[in-house]
């Protein structure tokens, strides 16, 4: 019915803004992350929008964009997320960051995120793992490949180390190695032992 509202910001609280359009004032659901989004109140704004029409109430959702309507739509989907669901799960974690989890199978910190149990991330992880995007007018993010030193990784985090500092460091290892016939020639469990015996070595 609406695709979209474009007036001035009366109000922000949470989970909530306020927006006039010429005299009419519309009290809209917005996720806390997309309201960081938006200018402050006074200005001019425009709010991707979806009408929820049930029989015994009428919310109108708003998003900053709209491919961050498209995230919500993705999440509506899941059994167990309704709308309100949705916004809670978005409100909590950037849409970037709900990407990478899931893509990389994070199935522990994506039962973390406030809205999210055991079973709805399960749920998450089976319908919605390779089908996210995310794009704006500002960037777009893409979802990082699995690294073929997945297994590596996961030996070092499980000995106490941050998986973004190991995966950090193995990747600038390697691209130091790579430059050496010697180690471009080795089987893939060579080159494991010796990006192993480094990222050790240089971490300690």
């Amino acid at each position: 019915m609406f695709n979209s509202i474009t007036g001035i910001l009366t109000g922000k609280n949470e989970k909530q803004v306020f927006v006039d359009t010429n005299g009419v004032e519309w009290d809209i659901c917005v996720p806390d992350s997309n309201i960081e989004k938006l200018p402050p109140v006074g200005s001019s704004v425009k709010l991707y929008t979806y009408l929820l029409h049930t029989d015994v109430s009428m919310t109108l959702f708003g998003f900053s964009s709209e491919t961050e309507r498209a995230l919500f739509f993705d999440l509506i989907k899941v059994d167990g997320i309704g709308a309100k669901g949705a916004v809670k799960i978005m409100s909590n974690v950037s849409s970037s960051q709900l990407i990478n989890v899931l893509e990389n199978e994070e199935l522990a910190a994506l039962e973390k995120i406030p809205g999210i149990g055991k079973k709805t991330a399960a749920k998450m992880l089976l319908a919605l793992k390779g089908k996210l995007s995310f794009s704006d007018d500002t960037k777009t993010i893409t979802v990082p490949k699995k690294s073929v030193y997945g297994d590596l990784i996961k030996s070092l985090t499980e000995m106490g180390y941050d998986k973004k500092t190991v995966e950090e460091k193995i990747n600038e290892i390697e691209a130091e190695l790579n430059e050496q016939s010697s180690f471009t020639s080795k089987s893939q469990k060579e080159k494991e032992d010796i990006i192993f015996r480094k990222v050790i070595v240089s971490l300690a």
